[in-house]
């Protein structure tokens, strides 16, 4: 459906952002309203994150294969070591693989973003992401963008992501990179920055970035977790380190939230880019993209409904 009313509204007209909840205290609740994203410290457990560090490596080196998985390598060195932790930056749609699914089940985790979604939850998006070591070719630097780009869904305010630190996460090694209050404004235009050297598959980046705008860099523990909204800008800056700055994440939406048609939007050329990646993988004629979609969602908690 692409015109079902949504019955999942804010309960007060003070809270734009955010459900009525009992977790949230209202300092939180209000930095989100304002800022548009709340970290969370020491959210997920070194053991939990150790057990997705283990089943990342399994994958790299092909010891399990997972149904849908997409595995995204820098392309300034996918000639260079095949398929390693060397090279493989990012692990996607993960959710056929039960374990690193896991981390969207987290019961920790799922009490938060039941504050933003309400309590009928998708798990729609899934990434494990391995920033690599990158100080010179800046491959890897990911523009400033808005989540909400990605996604042919709305409303925009029932979706948060979900986005956890592995391992200590600062300027030095890329941390996240976001800029508070512009959850706020409208989807803007994407598309690839114009830079030298190969990019990086869907790596899409503001086409007119306001660079008056001030960014926060969020340096954040292993464990820590941030939960931010779709049309925040962010983006990650360049690992400088000889080591591999490891997150887990997944954008969980309300079930009740409908899709939407790109057709004549500024997410039209992103539709067909997935169309054109999905239907080489597969092997498959024509496919839409709510097909797509469809595949990635998996139910969490509650009652599947639209998505």
């Amino acid at each position: 459906p692409t015109s079902s009313q949504v019955s999942v509204v804010p309960h007060s007209g003070r809270y734009c952002y955010t459900l009525d909840n009992d977790l949230l205290t209202t300092e939180q609740r209000q930095f989100y309203e304002d800022n548009g994203y709340l970290l969370i410290k020491n959210l997920v457990s070194d053991e939990d994150i150790e057990r997705f560090r283990k089943e990342f490596m399994r994958i790299c080196k092909r010891e399990v294969k997972p149904p849908g998985v997409m595995i995204m390598k820098d392309e300034s060195l996918r000639s260079q070591f095949g398929q390693s932790e060397k090279v493989v930056n990012k692990v996607q749609d993960f959710q056929e693989d039960e374990e690193l699914f896991r981390y969207c089940t987290l019961p920790e985790v799922l009490k938060y973003v039941e504050c933003f979604t309400g309590p009928n939850i998708m798990a729609m998006h899934t990434m494990l992401i391995n920033k690599l070591p990158d100080s010179d070719r800046q491959s890897f630097l990911h523009p400033m963008h808005q989540d909400l780009h990605y996604f042919p869904f709305r409303p925009a305010s029932r979706i948060v992501c979900a986005w956890t630190a592995m391992e200590r996460a600062h300027r030095d090694n890329g941390c996240l990179v976001v800029q508070p209050g512009t959850h706020r404004t409208a989807l803007k235009p994407h598309g690839y920055p114009e830079r030298e050297g190969k990019t990086n598959k869907l790596f899409h980046g503001l086409l007119d970035e306001d660079e008056k705008i001030p960014k926060v860099h969020l340096v954040m523990e292993k464990g820590d977790t941030v939960f931010f909204h779709p049309l925040l800008i962010h983006g990650s800056g360049i690992n400088r380190t000889s080591g591999f700055r490891k997150s887990i994440s997944c954008h969980f939406a309300s079930s009740e939230c409908h899709y939407i048609d790109v057709k004549n939007t500024t997410q039209e050329h992103l539709e067909k880019e997935m169309q054109e990646m999905v239907s080489k993988k597969y092997n498959a004629t024509s496919v839409e993209l709510k097909d797509i979609w469809n595949f990635r969602a998996r139910l969490v908690q509650g009652e599947r409904i639209n998505l």
